[in-house]
């Protein structure tokens, strides 16, 4: 696909994922251009899979570019092959976890900055609410990257985990590929305000959920 041009964008700073941040906006860019609906499955199946990875900016930037300057891409497609990469990438990390598990991590954790004891705390919080985190982590940056992974190494019934990992992807594609699809519509060549809407909805999501819980849990504790 050798019509993308280049977007007048400035580049991006992705605080959440470490790896990505060293993948710049211009990499995104001719790997859109080069692969199409390809390079939005795979970087999203790559972040999906426990790849620390700018897959949500792929989908930000493939959707937007459907609404400004490339009309040969189409959003229904965008969406419909990044909910397959992120199913896919999802089974890939629930297969990791379920079979490497904490060996894995104890061993490579740190190239992709995840310690052990974060997995401690991280699976204390998934056995209490482990179809919520497969569900809703796909909306929140950092729990997106992990959550299959979890759902692993946690022996959660595979039908169970598809179940809720489809939904939440294609809710997820659906959602966010709509969203940069309506604001290339309002902001034309500036993606960057278009990222940033979509890193608050993420900040915001994560935060409703914490206070939904520990409200849940404040409410049996008083009970009691």
């Amino acid at each position: 696909m050798r019509w993308l041009p280049i977007l007048r964008i400035r580049m991006l700073k992705w605080h959440t994922d470490p790896l990505a941040a060293l993948i710049s906006l211009q990499v995104l860019q001719d790997a859109l251009r080069s692969w199409g609906y390809l390079a939005v499955m795979v970087f999203i199946m790559i972040e999906s899979a426990g790849i620390p990875f700018p897959g949500e900016t792929m989908l930000l930037l493939a959707s937007f570019s459907a609404a400004t300057i490339v009309p040969q891409l189409h959003i229904g497609l965008i969406i419909a092959f990044a909910a397959l990469g992120a199913i896919i990438g999802d089974n890939i990390g629930y297969y990791i976890g379920r079979t490497g598990g904490r060996a894995l991590v104890e061993r490579y954790g740190r190239y992709v900055f995840l310690k052990p004891q974060h997995l401690r705390r991280a699976e204390q919080f998934f056995e209490k609410h482990g179809n919520k985190t497969v569900f809703f982590g796909r909306f929140i940056a950092v729990l997106r990257t992990w959550a299959a992974f979890l759902a692993g190494v946690n022996n959660m019934r595979w039908l169970t985990f598809l179940f809720y990992n489809a939904v939440g992807g294609i809710l997820w594609a659906t959602i966010f590929g709509t969203l940069g699809f309506l604001a290339g519509r309002v902001f034309h060549d500036n993606f960057a305000q278009v990222e940033q809407i979509a890193r608050n909805i993420s900040w915001i999501s994560a935060a409703v959920i914490v206070a939904v819980v520990a409200g849940a849990y404040l409410l049996i504790r008083f009970r009691r």
